[in-house]
């Protein structure tokens, strides 16, 4: 075990998060349609005394350098079950928006452990590196496949899907929301309203339109079940959400659990201005310009 292991991580968008109702694990049954998106972070593991874990870039230092990061949990699993000590260290070099609802936190755990298991010479079978990624979390599986997936079960079961290439603008806020926070939230709302949360699907239509690779049909289906949750937690929100539309976006919605939002637009040269008309809203901290899908982790020439 010598050298060093960088592996490039996509953020993803949920262009359909349909969520069930409370289960009695605490989690929530979802039908979440993934899109990998071309905003990446790297992680890069190198031979090291012991586990320790760096990271730089845009609000790195909200991201938690101990053994609570995902980074290090994908570490010293993959070392238990392969009977070694976790001795690497494990740098990150982020732009994928911290506690942003486009996962970054879950493709950082799926690229240290691929980027583990490269450096180590484990040639882990993929399906059990899958097995160890929704351990660490729900939305770390598709973080290590990429390309486009039905999440069901918590979103962790997934099912690849078709899909043709869409164009996005993503405008990040200032601060995060937490995504238990949020589903709580959800479960409030649902709560008040005293109906019963129906199953969650994803609906023919909205896969068609994927497939299709036809934006103004994708936008006519988008749907998050969490954006009233994080709206009632994040209001000013719905100004960002009302800017990016106003400056050409065919749609718009949270992102995930926020408080990034993301706008489907019809091409590359309309997400340039519908980038500089949200910069220029000053709703925004910044807006970043991705199309997808894109590849799940992927080692890095050395």
């Amino acid at each position: 075990m010598s050298g060093a292991v960088t592996v490039r991580v996509p953020a993803k968008v949920n262009v359909r998060l349909a969520v069930g109702g409370v289960r009695p694990d605490g989690f929530h049954d979802l039908a979440n349609v993934f899109l990998a998106v071309s905003l990446f972070d790297e992680v890069t593991a190198t031979a090291a005394d012991a586990l320790t874990v760096t990271c730089e870039g845009p609000d790195a230092h909200k991201v938690p350098l101990d053994r609570t990061n995902l980074v290090a949990r994908a570490a010293e699993a993959l070392a238990a079950r392969s009977g070694l000590d976790p001795a690497v260290h494990l740098h990150i070099a982020k732009r994928i928006p911290v506690a942003g609802g486009m996962a970054g936190g879950s493709a950082d755990g799926a690229a240290a452990l691929l980027a583990c298991d490269a450096l180590w010479g484990l040639d882990t079978p993929r399906a059990e590196l899958l097995g160890i990624c929704a351990e660490l979390g729900s939305d770390v599986p598709f973080s290590l496949t990429g390309g486009a997936a039905l999440g069901t079960g918590r979103g962790e079961l997934l099912t690849p899907l078709d899909a043709g290439t869409f164009h996005w603008v993503f405008a990040v806020a200032d601060g995060g929301l937490s995504t238990p926070a949020v589903y709580r939230a959800f479960d409030r709302l649902a709560a008040a309203a005293g109906t019963e949360v129906p199953a969650p699907a994803a609906s023919p239509e909205l896969l068609a339109a994927l497939a299709s690779g036809d934006p103004d049909a994708l936008a006519a289906t988008l749907a998050n079940d969490l954006q009233p949750a994080a709206l009632s937690l994040r209001p000013r929100l719905a100004a960002v959400l009302a800017a990016g539309t106003g400056a050409g976006a065919l749609a718009g919605m949270v992102s995930g659990s926020g408080p990034t939002t993301a706008f489907l637009v019809r091409d590359a040269e309309a997400a340039a201005k519908v980038a500089a008309g949200l910069d220029a809203s000053g709703t925004c901290r910044a807006t970043h310009v991705a199309s997808g899908p894109a590849p799940g982790a992927t080692v890095l020439p050395g």
